[in-house]
């Protein structure tokens, strides 16, 4: 999460670096529930409501996602950072709040379908302006794995791209293009961000698109906002793994 460096460092939760400590934490043996969290199912979702004077926060996840144990961290993390820095002593005018929701995708290209989740978090902590991020989470139906951009050298993750390709070369124009067509301008956008696998490391798949998702300062300066775009899966698709 992005939240104030003076208030992180006060903050025993961790917000940015989350997924690494996600994947030191030792697997449940069983599948963990809404239920663990507090939380109440509607439907397949699972809602989690929580708030005092002093703050707000409303999550919904698909607790029937096939990687539920990445999720349920996720949310966990996500949460509990949030509200051990919403409970800490000091002054505010207003709440703080937190909303995340999810929108999920998927895809039925063969040889394997792939499913996506990605959650949008609007957070208000106190800040200069609120913050909202992304973060998704991707399945390979086929082969039963994560799929990321990086896998960090791990067989239990599958590769967006096939090892030794390079479609950022690619991305990057057609990324320029479709943002200037919503902002209405050329996006002044460094080769080195937008050439950058890690810029691109919230994403969907779709079965003849490839959506990005950029959370607030993370391609443009913050002002801009968090962004989604969307682009043909055709250039790239040779280089899918």
């Amino acid at each position: 999460m992005r939240i104030s460096m003076r208030i992180l460092a006060a903050s025993t939760a961790v917000f940015i670096g989350w997924s690494g400590l996600a994947a030191a934490m030792p697997a449940s043996a069983a599948p963990p529930k809404c239920s663990d969290l507090n939380g109440t199912l509607a439907g397949q979702d699972c809602v989690i409501q929580d708030g005092d004077a002093g703050y707000s926060l409303r999550i919904t996840y698909p607790a029937n996602y096939p990687d539920v144990q990445a999720v349920f961290d996720y949310i966990k993390q996500t949460r509990d950072g949030f509200v051990n820095v919403a409970k800490m002593p000091g002054s505010r005018t207003m709440p703080y709040q937190l909303e995340v929701s999810a929108t999920e995708y998927n895809s039925a290209v063969p040889p394997r379908g792939t499913q996506s989740v990605v959650f949008k978090t609007f957070q208000d902590v106190g800040g200069a302006h609120p913050q909202t991020f992304y973060k998704s989470f991707n399945w390979d139906q086929g082969v039963r794995k994560p799929i990321a951009i990086d896998t960090m050298g791990q067989d239990k993750i599958q590769p967006l791209f096939r090892p030794g390709s390079n479609p950022y070369p690619v991305i990057f124009p057609l990324v320029h293009t479709e943002l200037e067509k919503q902002l209405g301008s050329k996006p002044a956008i460094a080769p080195e961000v937008g050439l950058n696998p890690a810029t691109y490391e919230n994403f969907a798949i779709q079965n003849d698109t490839l959506v990005f998702f950029f959370s607030q300062g993370a391609i443009l300066p913050e002002s801009a906002g968090a962004l989604s775009v969307t682009i043909p899966r055709g250039p790239v698709d040779a280089m899918i793994a």
